[in-house]
């Protein structure tokens, strides 16, 4: 699955053939980076090769690669409009890269301006050869699991999903000094990312987010339960790899009446990368959903507490 998704991935990005000019302006700082563990990350620790950041110039996009040590980067909300509402990010990029600014840097900054406070998770990733800029990944199963390179063997999937279940232990241990409630906290991933998103909602409650909104990234198998959070789910009717499972999970959440939103716009491809199919407002529709739930409603039990982060 995951392989696949990486190669429809790839498909989609290259039919952004305008996409092609170097960015105009490089990629916009975070308040603060939070690393998840104290030194090295348990099953990563011989991992010796150094993150990048890269723009792609074929699909005309920043791809961040090999992240070795998993962190949280802090957008500080509108003090004006701050809410009490805490967003973790996770990007899509096939569990190879992280999309870090259309679908990370992009999505904190709209939400942040709304009020919400904003983490981009960077998790952990299969590896790239670092002789090359537009080097490819070292081949993965299905699974996740590396088939070459210096991560041969590891279950590359599974380290991924301990960060994002890391991310939201801390953001919840953490949160008044964010001035945020830790019963308000959600996590929007994007196709890889949204996979993420699905496993915290499968897995145990204390790692479990208030909302979540996997975006063209929904697991079809997904299962709801009395207390299952909202979800917001959108993809594109043209998405070869993620309609079907998008549809499933809102099927699921309404037969065990949790509160779901589906969006399917007529054109996108995967990402949303094909305009003009109505994907490109899919961030002004979460707002809108946010906003319909009470999560952009200030929360004044969150208010910071002294000495809280700004």
């Amino acid at each position: 699955m995951l392989m696949r998704l990486t190669l429809i991935i790839a498909a989609g990005f290259a039919a952004a053939a305008t996409m092609t000019a170097q960015p105009t302006e490089p990629l916009p700082p975070a308040d603060r980076e939070i690393p998840l563990y104290p030194g090295n990350a348990p099953g990563s620790e011989a991992w010796t090769w150094q993150e990048r950041t890269i723009f792609n110039t074929v699909v005309g996009l920043e791809f961040t690669q090999n992240v070795v040590h998993p962190s949280l980067l802090y957008y500080a909300p509108d003090p004006a409009k701050a809410n009490g509402t805490a967003v973790i990010i996770a990007p899509g990029g096939g569990g190879v890269n992280l999309t870090i600014r259309y679908e990370g840097t992009r999505v904190a900054q709209q939400l942040s301006k709304a009020g919400v406070a904003t983490f981009i998770l960077k998790y952990r990733l299969v590896a790239h050869p670092t002789d090359s800029p537009m080097s490819k990944a070292y081949a993965k199963d299905n699974n996740g699991i590396a088939l070459e390179g210096p991560q041969k063997g590891q279950n590359i999937r599974l380290l991924a999903i301990a960060d994002a279940q890391a991310a939201v232990t801390w953001v919840r241990a953490h949160a008044a000094e964010f001035g945020c409630g830790p019963q308000r906290i959600g996590c929007v991933g994007f196709s890889a990312g949204g996979d993420l998103a699905c496993n915290l909602v499968a897995g145990p409650p204390a790692t479990r987010p208030d909302f979540f909104a996997p975006i063209y990234g929904a697991r079809k198998e997904l299962a709801a339960a009395a207390d299952s959070p909202p979800v917001f789910l959108a993809t594109a009717a043209d998405d070869e790899w993620n309609v079907e499972s998008s549809i499933a999970v809102y099927q699921t959440w309404r037969a065990a009446k949790r509160s779901a939103e589906l969006h399917i716009f007529q054109t996108g491809g995967h990402g949303f990368l094909v305009k003009g199919g109505g994907g490109d407002q899919v961030l002004d529709r979460l707002e809108d959903w946010m906003r319909a739930n009470g999560w952009l409603t200030p929360n004044h039990a969150a208010e910071p507490k002294p000495g809280a982060v700004h």
